[in-house]
């Protein structure tokens, strides 16, 4: 595996370590940079729940220790960063300084709750509220990543 260097310095994540594989499209090489996992081997999920949502990422082949390891390093970073309103890492990764909903759930951090849980393969982040302009931020927010991700999960709302 022939690694690509990292040319952008992404000090938010420098605990996080970076896996880039060759061949890997822009956006898939600036999302190792800034998650620390390698994308292809992974796969992410957004939820869109009636009292908020959820960020799932697990890894394809349950042996994966080496991404396992990194994804569940990273996610409880992520909570963390966005409980306190910074949303840096998405921007990152999706090149834009305009990530739909993350300015309403930066001024309304404190109406968010954001808990990490540890996966088998992997994790989640559930993203709790109450707040109904706060709700549709988060939502507007997981559309964009099931968009730019290209899941194809749900874009309804559910119950959780």
């Amino acid at each position: 595996m022939r690694l690509v260097p990292i040319l952008c310095a992404v000090t938010v994540l420098t605990s996080v370590p970076a896996i880039v594989v060759a061949g890997q499209d822009h956006h898939g090489s600036k999302a190792a940079t800034v998650m620390g996992f390698d994308q292809q081997r992974t796969a992410h999920h957004f939820f869109l729940f009636n009292d908020g949502g959820a960020i799932d990422v697990s890894v394809k082949e349950a042996g994966d220790t080496a991404n396992r390891e990194a994804i569940q390093s990273h996610l409880p970073h992520i909570a963390a960063m966005f409980g306190s309103g910074n949303f840096d890492a998405p921007m990152l990764v999706h090149d834009s300084t305009n990530v739909p909903g993350t300015k309403t759930m930066a001024a309304r951090k404190a109406a968010i709750r954001y808990e990490y849980v540890e996966t088998a393969n992997g994790g989640r982040v559930n993203i709790f509220t109450s707040n109904r302009e706060t709700l549709d931020a988060v939502h507007e927010f997981l559309k964009f990543q099931i968009a730019e991700h290209k899941t194809g999960d749900f874009t309804t709302v559910r119950t959780r």
